[in-house]
């Protein structure tokens, strides 16, 4: 149980309404994609979820602040529902279903509430503080744990895209960490985070990240035993980049990543 079980009904429900929107403007032909100033794409999908969400929160909430990718907001509040309606945006419009809409709830600075929802894979993560890790797929809902791998040499490591190491870190610090561990992978954006807390992997860091990009990850994987700090080593979904992992591997991991 946690005291914030309200909010994670709450949360839960906002992902069901996100999934009813994905799932039927997914791989639809007329899709409309537009370009923002940043050159990331932006689906009709994306803001048709960001609407609902907003509207759904300002009738069950409406003390709260919300900031949302598509239509902003700000962080500066004592509770803040956090938003990326479609993380993976480049893989649904291309119709691949690795895709998520993600809702986080920040109370006085810290995430609280995490809800992933992956229809088109069939799965949702969610947590709350004090409350566990959990997972759901088609055999039905699970708690979930980190791994309990403990060397480097062992490890499973995954990121979004190298090229984003070159642009906003350095590509030689997240090549050090891909030598010394068992393989690397390339599970990119919201997923690889999720399966850090199932302890399907053990480390995903990222080069730079937005809040509403990782949010919903400081309580999802902390509560599944793991660690999430910005790659300077603090406990925040706001430092603009990310380690996630099982905890064992994090301190070794963040040396490496040093510039």
């Amino acid at each position: 149980m946690s005291r914030h079980d309200a909010d994670l009904e709450l949360a839960l429900r906002l992902a069901d309404a996100a999934d009813a929107i994905t799932a039927t403007r997914f791989r639809s032909h007329d899709l409309a994609v537009e370009r923002k100033p940043d050159r990331t794409p932006v689906t009709d999908a994306d803001i048709a979820v960001e609407d609902a969400v907003r509207a759904l929160l300002a009738a069950d909430r409406p003390d709260d602040v919300v900031m949302g990718e598509e239509r902003g907001g700000t962080l500066d509040a004592e509770r803040v529902w956090v938003l990326d309606p479609i993380d993976g945006t480049k893989n649904f419009l291309r119709g691949v279903p690795i895709w998520a809409t993600l809702i986080a709830l920040v109370a006085g600075g810290v995430p609280v509430v995490g809800v992933v929802s992956a229809p088109a894979l069939g799965r949702r993560w969610w947590a709350a503080a004090g409350g566990g890790a959990f997972a759901s797929d088609a055999a039905g809902e699970r708690a979930i744990s980190v791994s309990g791998v403990r060397e480097l040499e062992d490890a499973y490591i995954s990121t979004t895209d190298l090229k984003t190491w070159t642009q906003y870190r350095t590509r030689e610090s997240f090549l050090r960490l891909v030598d010394a561990t068992w393989e690397s992978r390339a599970f990119g954006d919201f997923y690889q985070h999720c399966l850090v807390a199932e302890g399907a992997i053990d480390l995903a860091p990222e080069a730079v990240a937005n809040p509403w990009d990782i949010a919903p990850f400081q309580v999802l994987v902390t509560e599944a035993g793991g660690r999430f700090t910005s790659l300077e080593g603090e406990e925040r979904y706001d430092g603009g980049n990310v380690l996630t992992s099982n905890g064992h591997l994090h301190e070794a991991a963040l040396k490496l990543l040093a510039p």
